[in-house]
C-alpha cells in the first residue's frame, strides 16, 4: 500500500482537507525517521572516533622482556618525551641503576649512576587519574620539582606517597613476573645490582 494511495483514499473519505492533513502527517513521519536514521548514524560515528589505540612500551632486558601501556591521554608531554627518546636508541644498552625489592626498579640513566640524563628536563606533568597505587607503575624519577628527564622507575608495590611528587605515565601490563625478578636480585650498599640488568631495547608499539 502506497503514500499516494493513502492520500487518496483520505481525500474520498474526508475530503481536500482531510487529504491535506494525512499528506502533512505522512511527510512529518518521513521526517522523523530519516532524522532518527541520521542520529544513530552520528552517534556511531562518534562512537567510532572515541576509540584509541594504546601504545605500548616493550622492555626487552637481560633478563626478560615485559610491556608497559602508555597513558598518553593523561599525560602526553611525558609520554611524548619518553617515547621520543626510545625511538632514537636512547635506552639501549642502559641499566636499571638502582633496585630496592619491595619498592621499584629504576633505570634511563645513560651514565648508570643516577646523575645522567638527556641534557635537559621537563616539567611535571600530574593528572588525577594517575596514581601510584599498585605495583607496576611507570613514572617519572627527579631530583625534585621539574627536574626530570630520561630517569623511570617501576613501582614493586603501591607507593601513594610519591603522587603529586613523581609523575605516572604507563603501568605494566605483561611480563609482571620479569619486573618482580629484576626487583629481587642481589644489590650492593648503594642499591646497584651486582650483576648488570641491561635494557636491551625500548619498541614503541600501536595496538
Amino acid at each position: 500500500m502506497g503514500i499516494n494511495y493513502i492520500i487518496e483514499r483520505a481525500y474520498i473519505i474526508g475530503g481536500y482537507g482531510m487529504k491535506k492533513f494525512y499528506t502533512s502527517m505522512i511527510l512529518l513521519a518521513c521526517l522523523m525517521f530519516f532524522t532518527a536514521c541520521s542520529n544513530q548514524e552520528n552517534r556511531a560515528g562518534a562512537a567510532k572516533a572515541t576509540v584509541v589505540n594504546p601504545t605500548t612500551a616493550v622492555f626487552t632486558t637481560n633478563m626478560g622482556t615485559f610491556e608497559a601501556t602508555l597513558a598518553t591521554k593523561d599525560a602526553p608531554l611525558t609520554c611524548d618525551n619518553f617515547i621520543k627518546l626510545a625511538k632514537k636508541g636512547f635506552y639501549n644498552g642502559t641499566i636499571f641503576h638502582r633496585i630496592i625489592p619491595g619498592f621499584m626498579i629504576q633505570g634511563g640513566d645513560p651514565k648508570g649512576n643516577g646523575m645522567g640524563g638527556p641534557g635537559y628536563t621537563i616539567k611535571d606533568e600530574f593528572s588525577p587519574m594517575l596514581k601510584h597505587d599498585k605495583a607496576g607503575v611507570l613514572s617519572m624519577a627527579n631530583a625534585g620539582p621539574n627536574t626530570g628527564g630520561s630517569q623511570f622507575f617501576i613501582t614493586l608495590a603501591p607507593t601513594p606517597w610519591l603522587d603529586g611528587k613523581h609523575a605516572v605515565f604507563g603501568r605494566v601490563t605483561k611480563g609482571m613476573d620479569v619486573v618482580d625478578k629484576i626487583g629481587k636480585v642481589l644489590t650492593d650498599s648503594r642499591d646497584k645490582p651486582i650483576s648488570d640488568v641491561v635494557i636491551k631495547s625500548i619498541e614503541i608499539k600501536k595496538s
